[in-house]
């Protein structure tokens, strides 16, 4: 594990120091840079917690990954630099606190002057790290909002974006998201395990693959395509996420199987 390797990977060549001005330039660049995807599901490839593994299929291999992958291969990172980081759990989408614990998503808060909040592994967040304390923060036309509740934390997403999380500030190690990293790829519940995920961060908006179905959101709002070919499906993952997969008809296979039940469905 390299850090000139990952910032190579993320193509930041800016200094690196363990201050907001460098936190905020490599959040960037790698949402700029990496993919969030889920695509290993769907190939039948299990997922790890192992920050080694993933550094390898991040960073030498050229894919993305999902919340416990990116954001535990930016943990290592922010630590490599020195930054003093831990390590959070947080729950996806839900109104009101039912229980806590190890949730389904991972996130981080760095300590500067203040505590600010990062996470790489949304797939449609914020692009740059925000104070954690109580206010509406807008980057660029995206605006998103941090609430607190007697001791827990209400993150919302920005409009395009759908659900937020919320979190409290206890700290969690990366092997500690195990179980729920088998349960999100595994169960016919989980929504990872019913759909193909990929999305990355461009300079104008955000891009994300659903499906057989790719959003682009820019200032002017979204707009939709739907794939119905493997060669588009190809180019798309190629050209617009920079994922160069082997396998990738038999992977298309499925995603079309999938979305023409899913037209079915919605028209009858």
């Amino acid at each position: 594990m390299n850090l000139a390797n990952y910032l190579k990977r993320i193509n930041y060549t800016g200094e690196v120091k363990p201050d907001l001005a460098t936190l905020t330039a490599i959040h960037r660049a790698h949402l700029l840079a990496i993919p969030y995807e889920n695509l290993d599901i769907h190939r039948d490839c299990p997922v790890t917690v192992d920050v080694a593994q993933i550094y390898e299929k991040i960073v030498m291999e050229h894919r993305g990954g999902w919340c416990f992958e990116m954001n535990g291969l930016f943990e290592w990172v922010l630590r490599e630099v020195g930054f003093d980081v831990t390590l959070m759990s947080s729950y996806v989408g839900r109104s009101e606190v039912t229980e806590t614990g190890v949730g389904d998503h991972l996130i981080m808060r760095v300590m500067l002057d203040k505590p600010y909040l990062a996470d790489v592994g949304f797939g449609n967040g914020f692009i740059e790290p925000l104070p954690l304390a109580e206010g509406t923060y807008q980057q660029g036309y995206l605006s998103f909002a941090l609430s607190q509740k007697e001791c827990r934390w209400w993150f919302q997403n920005h409009i395009y974006g759908g659900f937020g999380y919320d979190f409290d500030l206890k700290p969690y190690q990366l092997s500690d998201f195990a179980g729920q990293s088998t349960r999100l790829q595994t169960s016919p519940e989980s929504g990872f395990v019913r759909a193909t995920v990929c999305m990355r961060f461009t300079p104008e908006g955000y891009i994300a693959l659903r499906g057989a179905v790719l959003r682009t959101v820019t200032s002017a709002g979204e707009a939709d395509e739907t794939i119905d070919n493997l060669s588009r499906y190809e180019q798309i993952l190629s050209e617009q996420f920079d994922l160069h997969l082997p396998d990738v008809d038999a992977l298309w296979d499925k995603v079309w199987a999938r979305h023409q039940m899913w037209v079915k469905d919605n028209n009858t």
